[in-house]
C-alpha cells in the first residue's frame, strides 16, 4: 500500500489517512514515504498551529502549506481530528482547511486514532486510508 501511495504522490498531490492507536507505526510509515519520495517530512504539531485568535490558525496553516509546497515536503498532521474532525458550528474553517489540504501538490498525511473522528465530507475525498492495528 505504501508503494501505491508514493507512486500517486509522485504524479500529483494526494491526501491519505493513517488511523490507529498511538505507537502503531503511523509516523514511521510517514517517514518511510518521505524517504521513498526523497523529500523532507514536516510533522505538524497542531498545538503550535491552532490559535485562539481569529484568523491566526488560517494564517499559520497557509504559511505552513506555502513553505512545504516550495520543498515538495510530505506533510504529516498528527492528531488530525483536532483540525479535520467532525464538523462543528464553524463550517467555513473546516471547508478552507479541507480545500487547502486537497490542493496541496505533494503528499499530505492525516493521522488520527479513529477513522470516524474525521469529517465525513473530507473522508469521502481521501483515496488511501490505512489502518494501523
Amino acid at each position: 500500500m505504501l508503494r501505491e501511495i508514493a507512486a500517486a504522490a509522485r504524479s500529483n498531490g494526494i491526501t491519505t489517512l493513517f488511523t490507529g492507536p498511538s505507537g502503531a507505526g503511523k509516523t514511521l510509515a510517514a517517514e518511510a514515504l518521505a524517504h521513498e519520495l526523497q523529500t523532507d517530512l514536516y510533522r505538524i504539531d497542531l498545538r503550535a498551529v491552532v490559535s485562539k485568535w481569529i484568523g491566526e490558525t488560517e494564517k499559520n496553516l497557509n504559511q505552513l502549506f506555502d513553505d512545504a509546497g516550495r520543498n515538495g515536503a510530505v506533510l504529516l498532521f498528527d492528531e488530525a481530528d483536532a483540525l479535520f474532525g467532525k464538523r462543528s458550528e464553524v463550517r467555513d474553517s473546516h471547508d478552507r482547511f479541507s480545500e487547502r489540504i486537497h490542493s496541496y501538490r505533494a503528499l499530505a498525511i492525516l493521522s488520527a486514532g479513529k477513522k470516524d473522528s474525521i469529517d465525513p465530507k473530507l473522508l469521502g475525498r481521501i483515496p488511501f486510508i490505512v489502518d494501523f492495528p
